[in-house]
């Protein structure tokens, strides 16, 4: 039968193996590259940047009554052209920053319904996302997507400028 101390004088040896192995290891893991995953569909790419914006007509922000805007490009090119419309509302330069609570946005839908459009926000511009509103225009289509922007807050202030996004 084994004794005591054997037992012990294994346990240590052991523990020592293994901690030595571990501080060899860790400099080879560490210089090990990181393998990137695979993009194995569309979903998992990056969405399109856009190469340029038609800007169009602006408008100050009113308060008194909802605005209707509308979103008009029309491909002059032969081939087909990828577009998203956007509507960009800015804050006053001189302040205060627009807060996506102090507007309601909609886009009209093509059986008349208004929906809500979701604004993002940044450094007082609030803005419709163009992931999600891209499509593909064939050879002198139009697009034209009607909007509504309404005042929640009567203290708001900025102005509206409608663009479309050109992709390619």
């Amino acid at each position: 039968m084994p004794s005591k101390n054997s037992r012990v004088r294994v346990a240590l040896l052991a523990a020592v193996v293994a901690v030595t192995g571990l501080a060899t290891a860790g400099p080879a893991l560490a210089a090990t590259p990181a393998v990137a995953p695979a993009v194995t569909s569309s979903q998992d790419q990056d969405p399109a940047i856009p190469t340029d914006f038609v800007n169009l007509p602006t408008s100050p922000l009113r308060a008194d009554s909802p605005q209707e805007f509308t979103v008009t490009y029309r491909n002059t090119t032969s081939t087909p052209t990828t577009v998203a419309p956007q509507l960009l509302v800015t804050s006053p330069d001189s302040g205060p920053f627009l807060a996506p609570s102090d507007i309601e946005v909609e886009r009209r839908t093509g059986h008349g319904c208004w929906v809500a459009v979701p604004l993002g926000s940044q450094t007082g511009t609030l803005f419709t996302d163009l992931v999600g509103a891209e499509r593909v225009l064939g050879a002198g289509e139009t697009l034209k997507e009607r909007y509504r922007v309404t005042v929640l807050d009567p203290e708001a202030g900025g102005t509206v400028e409608p663009r479309v996004a050109l992709y390619g």
